[in-house]
């Protein structure tokens, strides 16, 4: 919006554009959350569709389309949280409600009602209708014939697995399965019978269905049972990607029984169908070959994500975040110098001190990054690996040494850890972290490896963090 106030554009809460998607210039366009039409703002995704299909047609010179603005409805993607709302849900005076509570299963339904046609609707705990409620809203169907059982839902309509694919097959083509992306019925059963589809995978890869925050997962299957018939029949064992036919176990049983030691060798024998390979694979061998054979594979930097050739976190805005590591959360007044030396000759934007007792600068330029780790290697400090699947931190707390609570050296055990362990490389991060006593002060149970001091010794504990599967 500010660059387009800078050129003289109208603006109220957003860019003024009309019903073709011209703002106050016609030679400029705009479309998406920075427009405002017929007073309205949208921030999601369909209303975006909408506007582009209509932008882009008016610039190809296929006919005028008009954009009417949008009816939008909207699922909170939130773990363990089902709510949906689509259109007026509120009301007023000219409109009727109907109201379905069931407070033992968490279950809240309303429907607002204007001359027999769905005006809006929230529910919550309950969302398997929302599309078939969003889909009547849309087309200004009078409910009226089925207004007794409307609370009840779509009811043969299941809200996962296949057994409601006789219900896919019954739904319009103009139903809209996906919310996040603007994928309806219709494109998704369009593209697995065109182009062959047969996996969750790929209806993902063609259409953006369910690719997003996947609460539409269940009914893109139910399509895919209805469309392919046997979807039982799906190969169960995911590729590595799409140069090979391979799993991820299945390559790093050649790489092992077949002593290959080098992404290009691996590629060579399994016959990838990509001889150079792709951003998901080259990482993946990377990291096999290193595991595998440590002495005798050699990394390939150019193998690695832009985080781990930078050693620094890139930023949503460009600039990176560098952390050099503090063992066991333990600095000295020289290091603490050094960084903010460093912080002032960089022009740092921001340096917080991160969860896991390290130092964290923030809006560093990426032309000064070969700089900035010279002068904190000069003053003997190394990576933190923040931005790496290795070892990030090992958390400690003071211990036995100044805590009367402690029972053992938690810190230098701690130093001891890290020392031993920073620079292994890992499939994912991994956290540690050392407490001087079960009061547990350095939060050891919910790492990925913690250790707890007791008077008798230690207890271990691991998976604390995601759990054993990561």
């Amino acid at each position: 919006i500010e660059l387009a106030k800078k050129i003289g554009l109208h603006c109220e809460r957003g860019i003024v554009v009309n019903d073709t998607l011209q703002t106050f210039d016609p030679k400029i366009y705009a479309v998406g959350e920075c427009v405002q039409h017929r007073g309205q703002t949208y921030g999601l995704v369909a209303p975006l569709f909408e506007q582009a299909k209509v932008c882009a047609n008016h610039l190809a010179k296929h006919g005028i389309g008009r954009y009417q603005g949008s009816v939008t409805s909207t699922k909170l993607k939130v773990t363990g949280v089902d709510l949906f709302s689509a259109g007026d849900f509120i009301g007023d005076d000219s409109t009727e409600e109907i109201v379905m509570k069931d407070a033992a299963r968490g279950v809240y339904k309303k429907v607002v009602l204007q001359d027999n046609k769905i005006k809006g609707a929230v529910m919550y705990g309950d969302t398997v209708d929302g599309a078939w409620y969003f889909q009547l809203l849309r087309d200004g169907t009078d409910v009226s014939d089925f207004r007794d059982s409307l609370m009840f839902g779509q009811a043969h309509l299941g809200d996962s697995g296949h057994g409601g694919k006789n219900a896919a097959s019954a739904m319009s083509n103009e139903m809209e399965v996906c919310g996040c992306n603007g994928v309806c019925k219709g494109e998704i059963v369009k593209a697995i019978t065109t182009k062959g589809l047969f996996t969750l995978e790929e209806v993902r890869a063609h259409t953006k269905a369910s690719a997003s925050c996947g609460s539409c997962t269940g009914l893109v299957e139910q399509l895919l049972a209805s469309t392919v018939g046997d979807y039982s029949a799906t190969p169960k064992q995911k590729p590595l990607c799409g140069c090979t036919d391979y799993t991820h176990d299945q390559v790093r049983e050649a790489i092992t029984k077949n002593k290959l030691t080098t992404i290009t060798a691996v590629r060579q024998f399994l016959d990838w169908r990509n001889s150079d390979g792709c951003a998901s694979c080259r990482p993946a061998l990377n990291f096999y070959v290193l595991a595998a054979w440590p002495r005798e594979a050699m990394d390939d930097p150019q193998s690695r994500f832009i985080n781990e050739r930078a050693h620094a976190n890139i930023q949503r805005d460009g600039t990176y975040s560098v952390v050099p590591r503090m063992w066991g959360g333990v600095t000295t007044p020289n290091e603490l110098r050094a960084i903010a030396d460093a912080a002032d000759k960089y022009d740092a934007k921001m340096v917080k001190v991160t969860g896991g007792q390290r130092i964290d600068l923030f809006g560093i330029k990426k032309e000064d990054l070969p700089g900035i780790w010279a002068d904190l290697n000069a003053a003997g400090m190394v990576s933190g690996h923040a931005y790496g699947k290795a070892l990030r931190t090992v958390k400690t707390c003071v211990g036995s040494e100044w805590c009367r609570f402690g029972t053992q050296d938690s810190t230098g055990l701690g130093v001891k850890i890290e020392k031993m362990t920073w620079g292994s490389w890992t499939p994912h991060k991994f956290k540690i972290a050392v407490s001087g006593c079960p009061r547990n002060c350095a939060e050891a149970t919910i790492k990925d490896f913690g250790v707890v001091c007791v008077d008798s010794g230690y207890e271990l504990h691991v998976g604390g963090n995601g759990g054993i599967h990561v």
